[in-house]
């Protein structure tokens, strides 16, 4: 009786090992060379590994809830007057490690949005974990916690976040209700979870230059 080792390495869950098996019996079945046992463990073992970080860069990619997919590549650096090297350091992540928060300001179309999910973006290939917010939703969602006799479980949640970023700070109004919630529960939430906070706030004076600056 055959055996399906393919099934088998799926059942487990070792999806990487059983795409790397199907290719190599391929490889063998051409080359009919013997391999010692130990090359074929190692071949598998790193297969299953990169399957694994790719799934995990894929689901924190899609948990992170961008808008939409941004990098520092696709920045038009001719536009702004921040220094390019500066913002490549930032990419590095070491601000989520301190929990320090990161305020971009500037007017609509300056790249804040770009830039703060591009920056998160490449601090998830580096393994941490972020959620987007626009502004104005969170605050809708703290209040509706709070109205259905939950508050803080948002909070709890974001616990395991290295950074939230809050998006259209200051561009569109809040309710009545979430802006007394705004002081009392977003700012409090590096100091609960010692997650960096990257801030975007749109202002009305600047209408084509952009700061950056870590608080």
């Amino acid at each position: 009786m055959s055996i399906d080792r393919i099934a088998q390495l799926k059942t487990l869950h070792l999806f990487g090992m059983a795409a790397a098996w199907n290719e190599w019996q391929a490889e063998y079945t051409i080359q009919q060379k013997p391999v010692m046992p130990e090359v074929w463990l190692d071949r598998l073992i790193a297969a299953e590994q990169t399957d694994r970080q790719a799934r995990r860069l894929n689901y924190q990619l899609k948990a992170a809830r961008f808008p939409i997919h941004r990098d520092l590549m696709s920045f038009d650096w001719a536009e702004t007057p921040l220094q390019r090297a500066y913002i490549e350091q930032l990419a590095n992540a070491g601000f989520m490690e301190q929990a320090y928060n990161l305020i971009m300001v500037g007017g609509t179309g300056t790249g804040k949005t770009h830039l703060a999910t591009a920056l998160c973006v490449a601090a998830i290939h580096q393994g941490k974990r972020v959620r987007f917010y626009n502004a104005v939703d969170l605050v809708n969602q703290l209040d509706r916690e709070k109205q259905q006799g939950k508050a803080g479980n948002l909070a709890k949640q974001l616990t395991h976040l290295d950074a939230v970023v809050l998006d259209e700070l200051g561009y569109l109004p809040f309710p009545v209700s979430g802006g007394a919630l705004r002081n009392s529960q977003i700012w409090c939430m590096p100091t609960l979870n010692q997650a960096a906070i990257c801030c975007c706030i749109s202002s009305v004076i600047s209408t084509s230059r952009m700061t950056a600056t870590p608080s």
